[in-house]
């Protein structure tokens, strides 16, 4: 007996049903629970691009460097820069891997890879640190913060020659400030008072990748105008707040978040000049909208567009590179032909802290290459 529902007793079901397509499988009985359909295919999540990708996409239309033309400045090389102990800073003690230092009133312990010696103090010197970072021991390495005898905030005051700003905790070992930069700052500052008192003009400064904006300050402090560019929000903001505690904030500063290839472009079609420019660009990095630095890849083009923004009475370019494996005579050949026809000298070597006390070594921090008018 079939269980079709009839429209009257005895008869089939009259509705029409679709007819069967060729080379199908034949219905099954009638009285079969039909199969549920099968569950559709989850849609792959869109595909993100690699680094590599992205890098190559910010360099696709960019065009090919043009070199300068002309000779090459005269060279010295090396030359090794020191800093050395003093009130606002000092080098306690270095190696196994790390190193000892006094930051003001803070004595603060970190990881470095470059101090692959033993050390000069006891465990216990180094044990009651204020401050000991553990963590990743490599350069950008995330990690946290020990205080062991008292508990300390995120900032803490300290000086640079004088000039009031704040130490910083971060989650990367650093501390919101590059001490081995000092002399690069003593520099600058001694070119801008110079330039001023001879010419009584004003001498206009770009800092690139300026973090937390020491440079700047003191660079506005000695009387330069300043534009200060950084594609962290963040740094921005710390340096801000530092220009605030020293009593800058009105001083003439541009603040630019803002990544620093980007800038120098639209800077260059400008027609935009400066008398001193100071580069500290990372091994990598990220723009504020995704785009990518590195170093070897995009520095070449970045130092000729410096070179486009040098004004007609240039005084000097400064670069310093972190965490790479170049030398500086790499970078001396570099800032050679990007300077080329300029006249004045390339000075290239190394950054170092001389520990102290007695029997004291030098910790290699960084390469550099500047070139200086005179």
């Amino acid at each position: 007996m079939r269980n079709d529902r009839s429209k009257g007793p005895g008869k089939p079901d009259q509705r029409e049903r679709p007819a069967e397509r060729p080379g199908s499988r034949p219905a099954k009985a009638t009285g079969e629970r039909p199969r549920p359909p099968a569950p559709a295919a989850a849609a792959e999540p869109p595909r993100r691009e690699s680094v590599e990708e992205i890098a190559r996409e910010n360099r696709r239309d960019r065009p090919a460097v043009e070199w300068p033309k002309g000779e090459r400045p005269a060279f010295r090389a090396p030359v090794v820069l020191e800093v050395e102990p003093g009130a606002d800073y000092a080098l306690l003690d270095s190696g196994d891997g790390e190193k000892l230092e006094r930051y003001g009133p803070l004595t603060i312990r970190r990881p470095e890879n470059q101090a692959i010696w033993p050390r000069r103090m006891a465990a216990a010197r180094w044990d009651g640190a204020d401050a000991i970072f553990t963590g990743d021991t490599d350069e950008e390495g995330a990690g946290r913060w020990r205080f062991p005898a008292t508990a300390l905030g995120e900032t803490w005051p300290m000086r640079q020659d004088g000039l009031p700003y704040l130490g910083r905790f971060t989650s990367f070992r650093h501390v919101g400030v590059f001490p081995e930069q000092a002399v690069h700052w003593r520099f600058m500052t001694e070119t801008i008072e110079r330039e001023r008192e001879r010419h009584q003009r004003p001498v206009r400064v770009l800092n690139l990748f300026g973090y937390t904006g020491l440079a700047s300050l003191l660079a506005a402090r000695a009387g330069a105008e300043v534009t200060h560019v950084d594609a962290s929000k963040r740094a921005i903001g710390w340096a801000r707040e530092n220009a605030e505690l020293a009593g800058l904030s009105g001083a003439p500063i541009r603040w630019i978040c803002e990544d620093a290839v980007r800038y120098a472009e639209r800077e260059a079609r400008r027609g935009s000049a400066y008398e001193i420019i100071l580069l500290d660009p990372p091994k990598f990095g990220r723009g504020p909208k995704g785009e990518v630095w590195q170093l070897f890849e995009d520095l070449p083009h970045l130092l000729v567009l410096m070179r486009q923004l040098l004004s007609d009475r240039p005084l000097a370019l400064v670069l310093t590179a972190y965490s790479i494996r170049s030398s500086f005579y790499s970078l001396s050949a570099l800032m050679g032909e990007a300077m080329r026809g300029l006249g004045g000298t390339v000075e290239s070597g190394e950054l170092v802290i001389r520990e102290e006390g007695e029997d004291a070594r030098h910790l290699s921090t960084s390469l550099f290459s500047r070139w200086v008018s005179a």
